[in-house]
């Protein structure tokens, strides 16, 4: 009699795709845990506590300045985040500057989703958060878009300014910059005179990293900003930069003195937390222009370093204009 030999071979292929099967998702999970780390990263997450202070009822992330203070106090910056963003999402350079001498403030605009404060709301907030106007249709855009940013830095500016000193710094009145990366860029320019309305005195330098001006660009005042100001660009930014640059774009129509630096390579996101190629130059750029005009540093020049050729590296090309 023969006896038939037991099949192994399907068990064994079950397994084996089985196996498959866990060695795939553990790999996904790695890469999803790699990839959600970077994320974190980019929309606000920090490695250690920030300060947060309530300004004019409003949540604001604080950096205190380093160093002796100055016989009139240390210079202000204050930085507007992206849409959806928030007060840390630029860290790296809040607290380069902080470092450098100034008081910075970042206070969270309404549409605010990332970091600690709003852990888990981020993907909520950027599926549900509109628009006031379709950035597609700069046309659509008028002085009340978006006009509760600008509020927001105005009401922490005043706020700050009824005393010598905040938070025991003192400060200098006479001395306040302004940085925004994306729709913060656009509020900033706002503030700076691109919206005439807008326009805050106190102003004295900008700082627009990778700004939304397009509208600007067509029924702004760039001409008459009156005020020093430094737009940041790159060259992957495909959706933004292009409106900085070409003839007839946004640093073309702005008033001297003035500066458009384009790093090879960078996409909108270089100016967050995410990719640390780009944060050296883009810390030394900001810093020497704040220096130079907020500062008054000019032994050595900080930004007459920077200008002169050779570039430094991942810089793809620098335009100025004094007067």
């Amino acid at each position: 009699m023969t006896v038939a030999a037991k099949d192994n071979s399907l068990p064994r292929r079950v397994l084996k795709k089985a196996g498959l099967a866990l060695l795939t998702v553990f790999v996904a999970l790695c890469l999803a845990s790699i990839a959600l780390q970077r994320f974190r990263a980019m929309v606000g997450w920090t490695t250690h506590a920030v300060a947060e202070v309530n300004i004019a009822g409003r949540t604001v992330a604080m950096w205190k300045p380093a160093g002796p203070s100055p016989p009139d106090g240390y210079p202000v910056i204050l930085f507007s985040h992206g849409l959806a963003g928030c007060g840390t999402q630029s860290i790296f350079l809040t607290e380069d500057l902080a470092q450098a001498g100034y008081l910075v403030l970042a206070p969270e605009h309404h549409d605010a989703g990332c970091g600690p404060r709003h852990e888990g709301a981020l993907f909520a907030k950027l599926a549900t958060v509109q628009a006031e106007a379709t950035f597609r249709k700069p046309y659509e855009w008028s002085e009340a878009t978006y006009r509760d940013r600008g509020a927001d830095l105005e009401a922490t500016l005043d706020a700050i300014l009824t005393e010598r000193s905040f938070d025991g710094v003192p400060i200098d009145s006479n001395r306040v910059g302004l940085a925004g990366h994306s729709l913060g860029g656009y509020t900033v320019l706002a503030l700076a005179g691109a919206w005439p309305s807008w326009k805050d005195k106190r102003i004295k330098a900008v700082l627009a990293l990778s700004p939304y001006c397009a509208p600007f660009i067509r029924k702004g005042d760039l001409r008459h900003l009156d005020l020093p100001v430094m737009y940041q660009g790159g060259t992957f930014d495909f959706g933004i930069t292009p409106s900085v640059r070409r003839p007839g774009g946004a640093y073309d129509l702005s008033s001297s003195p003035k500066y458009f630096l384009e790093l090879a390579g960078a996409g909108h996101f270089a100016w967050t937390n995410l990719n640390k190629s780009y944060q050296p130059i883009i810390t030394d750029y900001a810093r020497a222009f704040f220096d130079h005009y907020l500062k008054g540093t000019d032994n050595p020049d900080p930004l007459g370093r920077l200008t002169a050729r050779p570039w430094p590296k991942d810089v793809d090309s620098l335009r100025y204009s004094l007067q």
